[in-house]
């Protein structure tokens, strides 16, 4: 029987540069490996990846395993499945992790079942048992009402996905040393059974509403179109980004790219400020990884204000005006 030993971490590139769940990644991944007493490596794919091993060093891993093929020049899930599944079989990591983002939703169920590990997605924390060494797997249930600790008693690796902003990375240190490793992996091009004819990149102004650290998110209660041009305003005062519920973009009051919840995007801001929403479960899904809520409702009764810290009863048209131009008094302080 193999031995399964070490944590891999799959990186990810976005526009020519590493994406910041990998160095979140990479830092949760180190303190898992210093717990076992093991190694931190990653996975870096594609024609995109090789400059960025020593990145990868300076944030964390130990090892890098470069993996190149014209066939995984661009994401594709049949050759990066087939890809990171061979690298796994050669290496034997005890621990996988990849992010919870578009990539990593795709790849990690088909290559927990090429595997045969056992994996919980969208996790919020990871640790290590410090008596049966295996990996908690902790991840928000119920809407976001209640956390799940979850073990992978037996099965092999232990694999999880982690949402964005949930974990801090390493502070980046230029003088650590690690081991680059090319790696050969054929893929036959007759398994891919999808091409990608066209990519389309959404086009959006300011920051990514996954990347924001203030989150205004407004839900069918802001009433109108230009009821979400205040919540811009705020946002913008605030360096944020602006959200909306599945009411409010079925509504036709925002556009679904704004979407915020369980069939949304999911987001984990420093301050989450919830306007005009009730708190519904499926919305709730998206943001409970807040660190800080805050609500402006009219409805006292609203189940937003349960799980939030701070909150106003008040009817937002009246509220957030005088709140945007404090904010812009005490931003030229």
């Amino acid at each position: 029987m193999a031995e399964f030993k070490g944590v891999m971490v799959c990186a990810e590139f976005v526009n020519g540069k590493m994406s910041p769940i990998t160095m979140e990644l990479l830092g949760i991944g180190r303190r898992l490996a210093d717990d076992l007493g093991e190694e931190l490596s990653a996975l870096l794919i594609g024609k995109e990846a090789a400059p960025f091993s020593q990145q990868a060093v300076a944030y964390g891993a130990q090892r890098v395993y470069l993996v190149s093929n014209p066939l995984l020049d661009s994401y594709n899930s049949d050759a990066y499945t087939g890809a990171i599944t061979s690298v796994c079989r050669q290496v034997n990591p005890s621990i996988m992790l990849l992010g919870q983002t578009d990539t990593g939703r795709d790849l990690a169920p088909r290559l927990a079942v090429r595997l045969g590990g056992g994996l919980a997605m969208d996790c919020i924390d990871l640790s290590i048992d410090p008596e049966t060494k295996l990996m908690l797997q902790t991840r928000p249930v119920f809407g976001g009402n209640a956390y799940a600790v979850m073990i992978t008693p037996t099965a092999r690796p232990q694999m999880a996905t982690v949402r964005p902003k949930t974990m801090s990375p390493l502070e980046r240190d230029d003088t650590r040393q690690g081991e680059v490793i090319p790696l050969e992996i054929g893929i036959e091009s007759s398994l891919i059974k999808a091409e990608i004819i066209e990519t389309v990149k959404e086009e959006v102004e300011g920051i990514k509403l996954e990347e924001a650290e203030i989150v205004v998110t407004g839900g069918r209660g802001i009433g109108t179109v230009e009821g979400f041009d205040v919540l811009r305003k705020l946002a913008g005062v605030l360096g944020g980004a602006v959200g909306a519920t599945r009411a409010a973009c079925d509504e036709g009051l925002a556009p679904t790219t704004m979407q915020v919840g369980q069939t949304g995007k999911i987001v984990s801001p420093n301050l989450y400020i919830a306007v005009a929403l009730s708190g519904a479960v499926q919305h709730l899904a998206g943001c409970s990884g807040s660190k800080h809520i805050a609500v402006i409702n009219t409805d006292p009764e609203a189940y937003i204000f349960k799980v939030a810290e701070w909150g106003i009863v008040a009817d937002y048209k009246v509220t957030l005006a005088p709140f945007i131009e404090k904010c812009k008094e005490l931003s030229t302080q």
